[in-house]
């Protein structure tokens, strides 16, 4: 309706056609599946190795913090390449394998940064000087002490890192040839480019063209419906930790 001209402001013509069509298609659960794994146990690898990290980067008592965050931050602006890093993961042998989306990408610089940040600026120095007199180390700080208060952070990193294993097409592209370990972003791929013949269709003209750029549309919206709809629904439960988080480093005034 809206390709045709005769949608102004109240929609016409309601349908649930590419809905259908979308989940109709076998492969949408099995990438959804998928997805759903790679996203909840990715994300769970990613905080098992950043916060560890960003918090022994955050102790002043450690004196190769310095040295080590200076080699982090070079991975943000120098890499090997995407030649040298598939022939890594393929000599670790974690092509066509769900880990392949799991290990190998567990820490990202930009969220370690952050989450040292936080560490260094809201947990005062004298609290684990207190927590040690009563001899409490490290690590019973860090999960008695430091996680319980930090939960804004964790919640925003949290976030990022689900977000980018639910968004991510690529590694799949180049690391993955298994249709059984397809993610839902290259089952959806797949289905927009199926689509493509609804859209050739309506570069017929007249009536028939009309009804195929209105199925071809209806599909191409619902699957971004389709890929959004699962994170929109989990950022509501997040959100306070959100607000919160996002203002970590800001500046105070």
């Amino acid at each position: 309706m809206v390709a045709t001209g005769k949608v102004w402001l109240w929609p016409k013509g309601f349908s649930l056609y590419g809905y259908n069509e979308i989940f109709d298609d076998t492969r949408i659960w099995r990438g959804y599946r998928n997805t759903i794994l790679y996203t909840t146990l990715g994300t769970f690898v990613n905080l098992l190795f950043t916060l560890p990290a960003a918090y022994a980067l955050s102790r002043r008592e450690f004196r190769a913090r310095r040295f080590l965050m200076f080699v982090f931050v070079v991975t943000m602006f120098f890499s090997g390449g995407l030649i040298p890093t598939y022939l890594l993961i393929k000599g670790l042998g974690m092509t066509n394998t769900m880990w392949v989306f799991i290990f190998p990408f567990c820490v990202n610089v930009y969220n370690l940064i952050i989450v040292r940040t936080f560490f260094e600026t809201s947990l005062p120095r004298e609290l684990y000087e207190a927590a040690a007199i009563d001899g409490c180390g490290h690590f019973r700080f860090f999960w008695s002490v430091a996680l319980p208060l930090s939960k804004a952070v964790i919640s925003v990193i949290g976030l990022y890192y689900a977000v980018a294993h639910w968004n991510d097409f690529f590694t799949a592209l180049v690391y993955v040839r298994n249709n059984e370990l397809q993610p839902l972003q290259i089952v959806l791929r797949d289905i927009l480019r199926s689509n493509q013949v609804f859209q050739a269709g309506a570069g017929t003209g007249g009536e028939a063209g009309g009804y195929a750029q209105r199925y071809a549309d209806q599909i191409k919206y619902g699957v971004i419906i389709v890929s959004t709809l699962p994170i929109l629904l989990v950022y509501p439960f997040i959100q306070k930790y959100f607000e919160k988080g996002v203002m970590i480093g800001s500046v105070k005034g």
